[in-house]
C-alpha cells in the first residue's frame, strides 16, 4: 500500500493506524541505506505526481539517514535537485546538483541538473562550462547540446546589450558634461533644495551637477543641449492673483518671452473673467529668494538675459517667472513690503 503522507509528517497520537503503518514500511531493523532507498522509492512516487514538495521531503528524509552508499547519496541530490528545479527553487536545485557532483563527480543527471540550473539563473558561463564536462562524458547528449547551444546564444546577447549600454551610458555622460559646459560658459547660476529645504547655490563650475537640472514637472523635461549648440529648458510661468500656471516643456534660450505669451494669451484663458491677461499689459517678475526680493524682467527680453542676471538662480532645473498685470490692484497689493527692482 502506497503511503500518501510524508512519514516524518505523521503524529502517532493523532494518526495512530498511519503510525502503526509507518513502521511497518520503515522498520527499525532496517540498515540506514535500506530506509535511505525506500524514502528514495517514495520520492520518486510523488514526483511521477508531480507532488514536488512532498518528494523534497521523501529525498530529505532519505539524505537524513546518512547512509554510506555514496551513489544513493548521490541520487537523492540530483532527484532533490529536479523536485526543487520544478519549483522554480533554481539556488536550491544548484546547491544539490553541487553536492551531488562532489559525491560523483561523473554523475550525469547531476551535471545536466546543475547546468540547467545556471541557465535559470543566467550563469550562462557557469552552465557552458557544466555542458562541456558533461559532453565529456557523453558527447551526443541531447539535453547537453540544446543547453549549451542557448547558454552559448544567451551569453553573446547579454555581451552585446552590456557593451550597448556602457556605449550609451559613455555617450550621455559627453552629452551631460557639454550640457555643463554649456551652462558654465553662459554664467548660468543653479541652485537645489538642500536636505535641510533651503536652497543651495552653485556658483561655481567644479561644483555644478546634473542634480540641478532635473525638473519637477510632472512630464520629466529637463534642459538639453541642442544639435546647433541652444540651450532648450522647460520654463513654468506663475499667475499669483488666480492660482494658476503654465509650463512650456521646450523654451529655446534665444526666445523672447513677449513672443510666448503672444501664443499663450491668443486666446483669454477661462480663469481671466475680466480680460485683464493680454500680453500688452504684462509684467514679468522672478524672485531672489535669498534676498526676499522682486526683479523685474523685460518681456521682450531672451530667456538667456534673464537666466544671466547676476541675481538668477535657476532652481530644480527649472526657471520660474511671475506674470501680473500691470498697476492692477492686486499687483500693488503683491509688492506691499517687498523690494522690488523695476526697469529703469
Amino acid at each position: 500500500m502506497f503511503m500518501k503522507k510524508a512519514p516524518s509528517e505523521i503524529d502517532p497520537k493523532q494518526n495512530p493506524d498511519l503510525a502503526c503503518l509507518q513502521s511497518l514500511i520503515f522498520d527499525e531493523d532496517e540498515t540506514p541505506e535500506e530506509q535511505a532507498k525506500t524514502y528514495k522509492n517514495e520520492g520518486n512516487d510523488y514526483f511521477k505526481e508531480k507532488d514536488y514538495k512532498k518528494a523534497i521531503l521523501s529525498y530529505t528524509e532519505g539524505l537524513k539517514k546518512k547512509c554510506s552508499d555514496v551513489e544513493l547519496n548521490t541520487v537523492l541530490h540530483t532527484n532533490r535537485a529536479a523536485a526543487q528545479f520544478h519549483l522554480g527553487n533554481y539556488r536550491s536545485a544548484l546547491n544539490d546538483a553541487i553536492t551531488a557532483r562532489k559525491l560523483m563527480p561523473n554523475h550525469l543527471k547531476a551535471i545536466i541538473r546543475g547546468a540547467l540550473c545556471h541557465l535559470e539563473l543566467r550563469h550562462f558561463s557557469e552552465s557552458i562550462v557544466w555542458c562541456e564536462a558533461g559532453m565529456k562524458i557523453d558527447p551526443k547528449e541531447k539535453k547537453l547540446l540544446e543547453t549549451r547551444a542557448k547558454a552559448d546564444r544567451l551569453k553573446r546577447t547579454e555581451e552585446r546589450d552590456f557593451r550597448k549600454t556602457k556605449l550609451q551610458e559613455k555617450r550621455e555622460q559627453s552629452q551631460k558634461e557639454a550640457l555643463l559646459q554649456a551652462i558654465k560658459d553662459r554664467n548660468i547660476k543653479l541652485s537645489v533644495a538642500s536636505s535641510e529645504d533651503e536652497t543651495e547655490t552653485f556658483s561655481g563650475f567644479a561644483e555644478m551637477s546634473l542634480d540641478g537640472l532635473s525638473s519637477e514637472s510632472t512630464i520629466g523635461a529637463k534642459v538639453h543641449l541642442e544639435e546647433d549648440g541652444s540651450l532648450t529648458w522647460p520654463v513654468l510661468f506663475l499667475y499669483p492673483e488666480h492660482g494658476q500656471s503654465d509650463f512650456i516643456s521646450a523654451f529655446r534660450e534665444e526666445s523672447r518671452f513677449i513672443d510666448h505669451l503672444i501664443v499663450m494669451f491668443e486666446e483669454l484663458p477661462p480663469w481671466d473673467s475680466e480680460r485683464k491677461y493680454t500680453p500688452n499689459k504684462l509684467e514679468l517678475y522672478y524672485e531672489d529668494e535669498e534676498r526676499r526680493e522682486i526683479y523685474q524682467i523685460d518681456t521682450k527680453t531672451t530667456l538667456l538675459q534673464a537666466l544671466q542676471h547676476q541675481r538668477y538662480f535657476v532652481k530644480a532645473g527649472t526657471p520660474t517667472f511671475l506674470v501680473l498685470v500691470k498697476q492692477s490692484p492686486f499687483s500693488k497689493n503683491y509688492f506691499l513690503g517687498k523690494k522690488v527692482h523695476r526697469l529703469n
